[in-house]
């Protein structure tokens, strides 16, 4: 894990890839982190492959694989035959199959209320992801409070669209920033 931190935090923006045509471009830009919010069964090893073999760091979102099962045994796959260096999902039991397989895990929430603010905390510290992403990310007080309440790296994503609002974010302090804008994969 202290390596993915390390890599991470030598260029702290991620790039979220939801259009397999954008993966090239995630690749060969200088992030150091691709989240593939993208793909299917039949090419998801290939995704993966590819960005490893660029010196990235592969991370797949779980909930959005078409064809895979949301059980363990499909983590399990996951971890033995695909080999990301992490998954990303919104739900739980998903984290804790993927913490005991030894997968580097990173769970998202989203933020809309205080209910969901203390909900997210509550859950994130019973289930102790590796890592969490907290959406929408341009909200820094959200981002400041929940960073404070939480003793674990934040990742922020959603929404972002400039430079300054990266900074904010990052100064507000996010561990990271994923973003889908390929214009600030190169910042």
């Amino acid at each position: 894990m202290n390596g993915v931190i390390s890599r991470i935090e030598e260029n702290p923006i991620i790039a979220a890839v939801r259009d397999p045509k954008k993966w090239k471009a995630a690749v060969c830009s200088s992030v150091q982190a691709v989240f593939l919010l993208c793909g299917d069964i039949f090419h998801m090893r290939d995704l993966v492959e590819t960005v490893q073999s660029e010196g990235k760091l592969a991370f797949l979102h779980i909930d959005f694989l078409e064809g895979l099962g949301r059980d363990k045994k499909a983590i399990e796959y996951l971890a033995k035959e695909i080999k990301p260096d992490g998954i990303i999902s919104t739900r739980t039991n998903h984290i804790k199959y993927a913490k005991e397989a030894g997968i580097l895990t990173v769970q998202r929430f989203f933020i809309v209320d205080s209910i969901s603010y203390r909900s997210s905390v509550e859950t994130a510290r019973s289930v102790r992801p590796d890592m969490v992403e907290i959406m929408p990310a341009v909200m820094p007080k959200v981002i400041h409070n929940i960073a404070g309440d939480l003793n674990m790296h934040v990742i922020a994503g959603g929404l972002i669209d400039t430079k300054e609002e990266i900074m904010e974010i990052l100064a507000a302090g996010a561990f990271a920033v994923s973003t889908g804008k390929e214009a600030l994969w190169d910042l």
